[in-house]
């Protein structure tokens, strides 16, 4: 089941027509989400948490991750999805065990007929802080900053919502580049 990280009470919903924005930072043993709501041109907080799955084996941490994804969407109803892509360092099976908490948390967003955004971690870093090289600690607080948190979200958590807010800052883009 999932926890959320910091609960408020905008992180009730409440339906609305303004767009709705599911990131998923995804990982082996804590898979992060954050919900934000587009009012105008404004991200505006809904809800985060992690998916703690360590001490699962294996195969019942890809089965959580899938379960806990779908009951985030369900319980949000998100119009877009966004994931950070597979960062590739020097440890290959790493990589390949993220790939497949990713492939889990994927499958949700596909299951919910969701359309899934892929952002590498420098895209997120530079949409939210300015600088692809910034550090988890200048993401939670630019996190905090932008979407008016009392609190600093968990470092998990302040990815996921990161990769919400650089969605909704490449659709924003998208949008005053191409009008239609």
């Amino acid at each position: 089941m999932f926890k959320r990280s910091i609960p408020t009470e905008t992180s009730r919903r409440v339906p609305t027509n303004n767009p709705i924005i599911l990131g998923i930072d995804p990982g082996s043993r804590r898979t992060g989400y954050g919900v934000v709501e587009m009012v105008g041109s404004q991200p505006s907080y809904v809800a985060s948490g992690c998916i703690n799955v360590e001490k699962l084996s294996m195969p019942d941490r890809l089965g959580e991750i899938y379960c806990s994804v779908s009951e985030v969407i369900a319980s949000f109803s998100p119009q877009a999805f966004a994931i950070e892509e597979v960062f590739v360092s020097k440890n290959a099976k790493s990589a390949l065990i993220l790939g497949q908490a990713r492939g889990v948390a994927i499958a949700a967003a596909v299951h919910h007929n969701l359309t899934v955004a892929e952002y590498a971690a420098r895209q997120i870093k530079l949409a939210v802080v300015g600088t692809g090289r910034a550090s988890k600690e200048q993401v939670q607080h630019m996190v905090q900053v932008i979407l008016n948190l009392s609190g600093q979200p968990q470092a998990d958590a302040a990815d996921a919502l990161a990769i919400a807010l650089c969605h909704a800052n490449t659709v924003s883009n998208l949008i005053h580049r191409n009008p239609t």
